[in-house]
């Protein structure tokens, strides 16, 4: 979810779930060290629950990184061992990692000695040509014993030649059975599950087999399937109303315009809100046009939220069933 999970995205999500973990987009360990501390590391206060998500393969530096992200508020370390893009291949880490356990393992235990919050580790079954089967249980082990909080599985393996990082969003395909696999193998650690996972329901489906579901692009295109996390998995009533939900943006765009941020930095994130429903080519139209202009105030989004009406949809209550976000059962 690089370059899409950013700040503005996460304090969105945060309206819609106040109990669901959020995750950043992947940070790489020598930016945190030497970077912009505020624009690569800063976030609201009600983003908690969130952790930071790091790539790198300096056990050293990566250690430095979590502390650094832990004085920052952080809740949680993960270490990315999974994305496949080109950026990570040439710096030989992400999913490169797969391959080299003992490594990852190294990492782990640097961060561990470092930060008192969880440290956990996010990895795919394998990758190229590596049998899936010892490929995962190699990883899961060495890092179990290195301390790991907890292991988020992309259910699907990662090519790292032959495959772009679009084209292996959908090969090869999903294997949920070998994390439910994994996790009847290690029943007292904590094991996750990613990757294709589309509704609230198939998300259930999974936690009768894993200990926890991360939502991404599901979570990212259609955010309303966040309004009914909080009731569905921890059992809090919640209100669910997406007018609402828009409607609390309307602050926090403001403080962030008078930062000298545009409209479409935040309002991107929200083009999806009303996804499947009656107004939402309106809402998208109005959000994308209109709020690209660099002028673009909140008004767009109470002209957005105006077409939505008019399009005949009773926005309040409205759920639907139809994301990288962190659902574990109460």
């Amino acid at each position: 979810m690089m370059d899409w999970t950013d700040r503005h995205c996460r304090f969105f999500h945060r309206r819609l779930t106040r109990c669901a973990m959020l995750y950043t987009e992947m940070v790489v360990a020598d930016a945190v060290l030497h970077g912009d501390g505020e624009r690569l590391l800063g976030f609201s206060r009600q983003e908690h629950p969130i952790a930071i998500q790091l790539g790198g393969s300096d056990p050293a530096k990566l250690a430095e990184a979590a502390r650094i992200a832990e004085d920052r508020g952080y809740d949680e370390i993960n270490l990315n061992v999974g994305c496949p893009s080109d950026r990570v291949r040439s710096g030989t880490f992400g999913a490169c990692l797969m391959l080299t356990p003992g490594l990852v393992a190294d990492c782990v235990a640097a961060m561990k000695s470092a930060v008192d919050v969880p440290v956990t580790v996010k990895c795919r079954l394998g990758v190229d040509d590596q049998d899936t089967g010892p490929a995962l249980d190699a990883l899961a082990d060495a890092v179990v014993a290195a301390g790991c909080d907890g292991l988020w599985v992309h259910a699907r393996k990662a090519w790292l030649s032959g495959l772009s990082p679009k084209e292996n969003r959908e090969v090869p395909p999903l294997d949920y059975g070998r994390v439910h696999a994994l996790k009847r193998r290690l029943p007292d650690v904590f094991v996750g599950i990613n990757g294709g996972i589309p509704s609230l329901d198939e998300a259930s489906r999974q936690l009768d087999h894993v200990d926890g579901v991360m939502l991404g692009r599901a979570a990212y295109h259609t955010p309303a399937i966040l309004l009914d996390v909080d009731r569905r998995f921890f059992g809090i009533d919640a209100p669910q109303d997406v007018r609402a939900a828009a409607l609390a943006m309307v602050p926090y765009v403001e403080k962030e315009l008078a930062r000298g941020a545009r409209l479409s930095q935040t309002a991107r994130h929200m083009l999806g809100l009303f996804h499947g429903r009656p107004g939402a080519r309106q809402w998208r139209r109005i959000l994308s046009v209109e709020g690209a202009r660099p002028d673009a105030g909140v008004e767009v989004l109470f002209e957005a939220l105006a077409a939505v009406e008019a399009g005949g949809l009773d926005i309040l209550g409205q759920t639907s069933e139809t994301g990288l976000i962190d659902l574990q059962p109460a």
